[in-house]
């Protein structure tokens, strides 16, 4: 414990105040794994202000496996906004790739099979600390990360949803528990219903605060119901997010048809984001065109959210559903230098 007995190690205080003409603008991106690692790439190009608020709601893999054995935190989101933050240089792309190292067992079956070596030292951090936000903060000191990283509920969270699907001509509603499964059976039906256990859990409190004093909100791309939504669905954070003075850009994903989301249109994916989050407005919807379908239909809803829509080609040129980071921080930019 001696190791630990000093001052934090110093993170860019991102969140902790307004930004100006003369700043970097202050932001907060809020999602998990590849999406939100998609925005942070984008946004750290522009903003060393910069806080990445991460889902809790993890239950598959190697996160899973320590969230059952330990109850804790499941780190492997966490871990990928880290790695997303680390210093371009040596130092900060060594540790990014020690970070994302996963181990492999000969026969498949070891203990430490698929156990991505980040996971295992955040949570090392988090036993020898006591506290989830100190032990992220070292852990971003290590790979120079250029922002901080923040769980969204400072308890593990369990994310539930109904899945409706045709059997034999009727339909059929079943109730899917855990990230994993839900996003699973999401390919045989649709997903309704989507909710949080426990209800009302606490949100972590610095990211309340980062959302508060926070310029930019960035919500998005992700997994619709199971990265981006729960965000909306933590009554804290939900509220927090509906009465920052801060403007709010909500991201849309490269692809709609996904396991979660088949058969829904862009406009769908907007209508999730209303049913159940009803207070939640948007300044800026980003939306790659090659996406929308009727654009006139997208940006009415866009417009009934009391925002308006912004076009750009975000993607990767290979036409894969990846956003650019480059791209995406072009986006981004123009966004931020608007008045």
């Amino acid at each position: 414990m001696a190791l630990f007995s000093g001052p934090l190690p110093l993170i860019p205080p991102a969140g902790h105040a307004k930004g100006t003409q003369e700043t970097q603008p202050s932001v907060v991106a809020l999602g998990g794994g590849h999406g939100l690692s998609a925005s942070l790439s984008a946004l750290r190009l522009l903003t060393q202000e910069l806080t990445a608020v991460v889902t809790v709601a993890d239950d598959g893999g190697s996160s899973g496996r320590l969230r059952r054995e330990l109850g804790v935190l499941p780190p492997g989101d966490l871990r990928m906004a880290l790695a997303a933050l680390c210093d371009d240089t040596d130092w900060g792309r060594t540790w990014r790739d020690v970070m994302q190292h996963r181990f492999t067992s000969k026969d498949g079956e070891g203990s430490l099979d698929d156990h991505a070596m980040g996971n295992l030292l955040i949570i090392t951090l988090w036993e020898l600390l006591g506290d989830p936000v100190a032990g992220l903060q070292w852990a971003g000191a290590l790979l120079g990360a250029r922002g901080r990283v923040l769980p969204m509920a400072s308890v593990p969270l369990t994310i539930e949803g109904d899945i409706l699907s045709e059997n034999q001509g009727s339909l059929r509603v079943r109730t899917v528990t855990g990230q994993a499964k839900l996003a699973a059976a999401a390919d045989v039906g649709n997903v309704s219903d989507v909710r949080l256990l426990p209800a009302g859990a606490p949100a972590c409190q610095e990211a309340l605060e980062a959302v508060e004093l926070a310029d930019w909100v960035i919500l998005g791309p992700g997994s619709w119901y199971t990265s981006v939504l729960p965000h909306l669905l933590l009554p804290e954070l939900r509220d927090a997010l509906c009465r920052t003075s801060a403007r709010r850009c909500l991201t849309m994903n490269l692809s709609n048809d996904t396991a979660e989301t088949q058969g829904m249109s862009a406009v769908d994916h907007l209508s999730v984001i209303t049913r159940y989050a009803p207070g939640f407005t948007v300044d800026v919807v980003l939306a790659d065109p090659a996406v929308v379908g009727d654009r006139q239909d997208f940006e009415r809803a866009v417009a009934r959210m009391g925002g308006r829509a912004v076009f750009g080609t975000v993607g990767v040129s290979t036409g894969k559903p990846v956003h650019d980071p480059l791209r995406l921080a072009t986006s981004y930019n123009d966004l931020f230098g608007e008045k």
